[in-house]
């Protein structure tokens, strides 16, 4: 096993992420990715069609570089309106497994004014660490 999850004695559970991932192996820094497809295409305008996309996007890296939903220790989100994912938090997480099954690894959200791609509401970057 590379990735072991670290959990303080007495902390209470998170939901949805873990607060520290242990690993081992080769790291793979995935620059953020926003909800277009391969061809810079936004297929979605709805925050949960551009997330499940976005992290489709991660997947589609770590799958070229060897690896699997489980490598990916962190990720990072940046999005432009923090309601949204509020007021859709099961689609989230729907969409989420869809993609990364029930793998959550460490992460943060960071609510943002405004991503450099006028029509992304969401994006996210990755660490992944692959096997030696």
């Amino acid at each position: 096993m590379i990735h072991k999850i670290v959990q303080p004695e007495g902390w209470a559970p998170p939901k949805g992420y873990a607060n520290g991932v242990l690993a081992r192996g080769r790291t793979l820094y995935i620059g953020g990715q926003i909800g277009w497809n391969e061809k810079q295409v936004f297929e979605a305008s709805d925050f949960v069609g551009q997330m499940e996309q976005a992290l489709r996007n991660i997947m589609a890296v770590v799958t070229a570089a060897g690896g699997q939903a489980e490598h990916i220790c962190r990720l990072t989100w940046y999005v432009t309106e923090k309601q949204e994912y509020l007021n859709h938090q099961r689609e989230v997480g729907d969409a989420y497994r869809r993609v990364l099954g029930k793998h959550f690894p460490a992460m943060t959200m960071v609510v943002v004014r405004a991503l450099v791609e006028d029509e992304a509401l969401v994006e996210i970057e990755a660490t992944a660490v692959l096997p030696d």
